[in-house]
């Protein structure tokens, strides 16, 4: 650790990157599960109205928003001799895969009791998510100072939660979600997604505590006393919070994401939407494009790394943010407007490379935006005085979820607007009801990309100004907490 209580700018093994992301396999799966199969399956499986469901996440969001702030600052002030972090990771892993079963494992219900089961199993899987996911995210922070370290750690996070979403997805659709005698779509088979649940749990399990196990050895190095002598009330939290609302570079980064959150949502959400209706593509067509993604989330890691290092991580994400805006309108338009024919064997070839390149940006942008935040702890602790990156994370652990959550509200919203019909079989859904759902969709993404990315362009923390903020804090005496230090980007 540095003087000031930060850690070193020391270049990690690579075993140390692999196993402080692998459990972010989990996050993927869940993200995946809530984002692409949710609406889906409660809405067009079991009948529930999609506006029901919309407000049923909606709700556990609303839950979150009071939850994860308490996990990141109770995260900050805990004492153990496993650290600060690791107490809270091991103790997610079990109730984390038990919760997410459940979620799709509803009993036989009434409406009314179904929609409740439902917002009952999604608070408690996103509290069991919030209790790994924000200490180990704070880890991001403390593992190393290093401007490009950091975010090579994110990538590794990234890399992981995107193959554990696709990997999934790919497991579900291959094996799980497949076309039976009683139901020929896939995607609306009721039994695989109870056989998915099984699969998607217990890789759930085996990743969270593989991240914990594989980075059990770091925690001498994270044992610093950076905590107050007596232990911190919950009571504090309110100061905290405040204190970190209080830094204008933190409020600028967060409201980026959570606009630029919106509108993956809404892709992730009405994604499988469109593939099944507009398109009406089959379960294996889809499994193959979600393969595709796969070189996406390649592209996406060696992409992220170069990019940071010659423009910066702002211009880096800035880039990466713009190309979906056009992305996301070319194929529908096309087939709107004639040009790509609905079964013209040139679909999937083009909405195979939409997959790749949009996958590429998402993750790429992503990965930047994340180790931003990162370089974000160290300036709102000049200003506060305060280690609390179980704090800050905590708030971008809540926007990562409203990525499916929001996503899945407004998706709702949209699909009770435009009067789509519950149970549907693709090609007997109305054409103009179809159309007016994607058109509506795709105006939607851009309006939300649009204004995240003109958020974006405000943040001020270039590589030279984090190290004039490094070597401020080499400056304070570690252990040093609420002796704020003057930070001009404030």
């Amino acid at each position: 650790m540095a003087s000031g209580g930060h850690p070193k700018a020391e270049k990690l093994p690579l075993s140390t990157r692999i196993f402080s992301g692998i459990g972010t396999t989990a996050f993927g799966i869940k993200d995946q599960g809530f984002g692409g199969f949710l609406m889906l399956y409660y809405n067009q499986v079991l009948g529930l109205p999609a506006a029901w469901v919309g407000t049923a996440i909606m709700i556990a969001m609303v839950a979150d928003a009071f939850f994860d702030p308490i996990v990141g600052h109770v995260s900050d002030q805990c004492r153990s001799r496993w650290g600060r972090r690791h107490p809270f990771m091991y103790a997610a892993a079990l109730p984390l895969a038990v919760f997410y079963f459940l979620l799709w494992s509803p009993p036989a219900l009434s409406p009314a009791a179904l929609s409740a089961y439902l917002l009952v199993t999604a608070v408690l899987v996103r509290f069991a998510l919030s209790i790994y996911e924000i200490p180990s995210m704070a880890l991001l922070s403390e593992l190393s100072s290093d401007y490009d370290e950091r975010t090579a750690l994110v990538a590794w996070r990234y890399f992981f939660g995107t193959i554990g979403g696709i990997g999934i997805t790919i497991i579900a659709f291959r094996y799980f979600l497949v076309p039976t005698a009683a139901q020929p779509v896939g995607q609306l088979n009721a039994a695989g997604y109870h056989e998915y649940a099984i699969v998607a749990s217990i890789l759930m399990l085996i990743f969270v505590l593989g991240a914990a196990l594989g980075t059990h050895n770091r925690i001498p190095q994270l044992r610093i006393d950076i905590v107050p002598k007596e232990r911190a009330k919950l009571s504090e939290l309110g100061s905290a919070v405040h204190d970190v609302f209080g830094n204008r570079v933190y409020l600028i980064m967060l409201g980026a994401m959570l606009l630029l959150s919106i509108a993956a949502g809404l892709n992730s959400a009405l994604g499988i939407y469109v593939n099944t209706y507009f398109w009406q593509l089959n379960s294996s067509a889809i499994a193959t494009l979600t393969t595709a993604a796969m070189v996406g989330v390649l592209l996406a890691f060696l992409v992220a790394l170069p990019l940071s290092k010659k423009l910066g991580k702002k211009r880096g994400a800035l880039i990466l943010f713009l190309f979906p805006l056009i992305l996301v309108f070319l194929p529908v338009f096309a087939r709107l407007g004639g040009v790509l024919p609905l079964h013209s064997p040139l679909v999937i070839p083009i909405l195979t490379a939409q997959a790749i390149l949009l996958t590429a940006c998402a993750i790429g942008g992503s990965i930047l935006l994340v180790s931003m935040i990162s370089d974000v702890t160290d300036h709102v602790r000049l200003d506060t005085g305060r280690k609390s990156e179980g704090l800050l994370f905590s708030l971008v652990v809540l926007i990562n979820k409203a990525i499916s959550g929001l996503g899945v509200l407004f998706g709702g919203m949209l699909l009770s607007a435009v009067g789509f019909p519950a149970k549907a079989q693709p090609g007997k859904v109305p054409e103009h009801v179809v159309d007016t759902m994607v058109i509506s969709f795709v105006s939607l993404y851009f309006v939300f990309a649009l204004l995240g990315i003109l958020s974006l362009i405000k943040f001020p923390i270039t590589r030279e100004s984090h190290a004039d903020a490094l070597a401020r804090l080499d400056a304070t005496p570690a252990g040093v907490l609420h002796e704020p230090v003057a930070d001009p980007g404030r």
